[in-house]
């Protein structure tokens, strides 16, 4: 079972909205041009007899919070941020906003756009435009996030791994096309399905000045598409109305592998890395080039989903985690929703495009496949291999000496890109979530309290963090940013680095701490943040209208500026997941929490801002240790009664 207490990081948005000041009217999210976090308990499937879109048309709509509740919340969400003398000015003009005429008038403007008839969801298309399809900089390693798979003992050979993946991968496929999947729900409570819809089929398509979201047929498009040696291949997965089992399907990734290393190609995969823009330039000028390209687009484009068969053999975490987050660039079309990749070594993992799917949806089906495959509970099919199977079709692009040189480019781009970024992946086996249960606290609370211990031990400081929660028990809902530092937590990290504090003292500080994080988490999962509340505040604003003092208030900018950018989910089939920063001097964070392990991907930027992925993983399993240390101390000192 997978547990999915966050659901990613803030991803682009933190870049794009911090330069946004004033935005009438946000680029619409054009979704399919041919023919939806934080979960307060582990989720689970509904009963037997629910479809998978059963529930969305009894789901309410998100929320536009009170000024009265949004703003007190802001100041103390700030507070630890700031001087004293800092916070008496922000307080001022946080409290003039609320009495304002502007301050009425805006949420007045956003009430009513949340009541529009037809609307599903009031923040819907600003989050998916300014957070992802008109955010410019590459998806990898900006946007997308991956999954690092535990080792098959059974199937040892890459082929025979990936045949398997897909086998299992399809029939969740199936059970998503035919509605036959139960929706997600935490508790009692379903959640939104709607981003099912852009999960297999799909693909994100470049274009300016915003990115827009295609879907094809289910039904008509049995294909997937096989990377290998920076060439793609089509592959139908139905061959005279039958589907290839998973010997048939070893076959023909054989024959994949066999003709794909024996040639080389222009690695036209590489322009999916690219920035959006140089993407949308060279995507017309490689549609320009030929119609056959269109036609390569469309079949690659339209495919269930894509396998990538790498020629590496990764074995140290962070070789392993490097492939999946963003491999050598082109044997990858990061466009695309799904993303197999398994390694010469049957190394396996998955990556996603995160523009129209968090987390959860993605863990769900991952889970699957691991649990299909890994408990060899995976139907293969017939092992006899039919001998009429069609060769895989090779995808060829027309390449020009222009889109050649602009190939070039973009793989300099990328080298540049990913040689800019440090990773640590820390793998904490003391003890994971069962341990952690056990000593009366949220795991998930635990790791994120850890992580401000980890940082404050490091800069003696704490500073804005940002934990993905979900809002999908919402219509179209996705996330809320819950803001993890507090004033308790920094009163705990406080006390913990004091010597002369009795285990008491910091038992209890950490369990305020604790209570405070749980609370605004709760809060985030009922669409009653700060963030995206404010966010709705500035983007009704009208063209010539002057921005309100509390986003012209430097202390708003510096509370969003995501020093920690953190986000959990979690698999006991995954050996770890990440994703990057999403500012130049913070860190991405991605934690598993497993039953007997905690494992962190850590990334940040190489840069003079001195960022060390080694120090601060060093000092999380420091800050791990010495808390559960702390609690057993005051539990032997305070006798049965603690």
């Amino acid at each position: 079972m997978y547990r999915a207490i966050s659901v990613l990081k803030p991803s682009s948005a933190v870049r794009s909205i911090q330069n946004t000041t004033t935005k009438t009217s946000a680029s619409i999210f054009s979704r399919a041009q041919s023919t939806s976090a934080m979960p307060s308990a582990t989720q689970t499937a509904a009963k037997p007899a629910a479809k998978l879109f059963e529930f969305q048309s009894q789901l309410p709509k998100l929320p536009v919070p009170a000024l009265s509740e949004t703003l007190p919340k802001y100041l103390r969400s700030v507070e630890p941020l700031l001087s004293k003398e800092e916070f008496a000015k922000t307080k001022k003009i946080v409290e003039e906003f609320g009495q304002s005429a502007q301050g009425r008038e805006l949420q007045k403007r956003l009430e009513a756009r949340a009541a529009e008839p037809g609307r599903a969801n009031w923040l819907e298309e600003w989050w998916n435009d300014l957070s992802y399809m008109g955010y410019r900089d590459p998806v990898t390693p900006y946007v997308s996030y991956f999954y690092s798979y535990k080792d098959d003992k059974l199937r040892r050979k890459p082929t025979q791994r990936a045949a398997a993946i897909v086998r299992a991968a399809w029939a969740f496929r199936a059970l998503v096309a035919s509605e036959e999947l139960a929706p997600e729900m935490a508790r009692t409570t379903p959640l939104c399905s709607h981003s099912y819809k852009y999960m297999f089929n799909a693909t994100r398509i470049p274009k300016k000045p915003s990115d827009y979201e295609a879907t094809y047929s289910l039904d008509s498009n049995t294909h997937i598409t096989v990377a290998r040696n920076n060439q793609f291949f089509n592959l139908d997965l139905v061959h005279n109305g039958q589907l290839l089992s998973a010997a048939e399907i070893e076959q023909q990734l054989d024959r994949i592998v066999e003709r794909a290393d024996s040639t080389a190609a222009v690695p036209v995969g590489v322009l999916t890395a690219d920035n959006r823009d140089l993407w949308a330039d060279n995507y017309q000028q490689l549609v320009e080039s030929s119609p056959q390209n269109a036609q390569t687009l469309e079949k690659l484009q339209s495919s269930a989903f894509v396998l990538c068969l790498d020629d590496t053999k990764p074995v140290t975490r962070e070789e392993t985690h490097r492939v999946f987050w963003h491999g050598n660039g082109s044997n990858r079309w990061f466009d695309k929703s799904l993303q197999f990749i398994v390694c010469d070594n049957a190394k396996a993992g998955f990556l996603a495009e995160h523009s129209s799917m968090d987390g959860t949806p993605t863990c769900r089906l991952n889970d699957y496949v691991l649990d299909q495959t890994l408990n060899n509970k995976v139907d293969l099919g017939s092992t006899t291999v039919r001998s009429d199977l069609p060769e895989p079709e090779p995808l060829r692009f027309v390449t020009p000496p222009k889109v050649v040189r602009s190939i070039e480019q973009a793989a300099d781009r990328f080298n540049k890109t990913v040689g800019q970024h440090q990773l640590r992946v820390l793998q904490y086996e003391a003890f994971g979530k069962d341990e952690i249960k056990k000593l009366g606290i949220s795991p998930d609370a635990f790791v994120q309290m850890a992580i401000q211990l980890a940082y404050y031990k490091l800069y003696g400081r704490s500073r804005a963090t940002y934990e993905a929660a979900a809002t999908r028990k919402f219509l179209h809902g996705r996330t809320e940013t819950c803001r993890s530092v507090s004033n308790e937590s920094v009163a705990f990290c406080k006390l913990f680095e004091t010597p002369t504090a009795s285990p008491q003292d910091k038992v209890a500080a950490l369990q305020a701490a604790v209570k405070a994080h749980g609370a605004y988490a709760k809060a985030c999962s009922e669409g009653k943040g700060v963030d995206r509340h404010l966010l709705g505040l500035r983007l009704v604003l009208k063209p010539g209208e002057e921005k309100p003092g509390i986003f012209q208030d430097p202390a708003y900018a510096n509370s969003c500026h995501w020093f920690l950018s953190t986000s959990q989910l979690s698999s006991e089939h995954f050996e770890g997941w990440g994703f990057s920063e999403v500012v130049p001097d913070g860190y991405g964070i991605a934690y598993t929490i497993r039953k007997d392990a905690l494992i962190f991907h850590i990334a940040a930027m190489k840069n003079d801002f001195g960022l060390n992925s080694d120090h601060l993983a060093h000092y999380i399993k420091e800050a791990a240790t010495e808390m559960r240390a702390t609690i057993l101390a005051a539990k032997l000192a305070a006798g049965p009664k603690l």
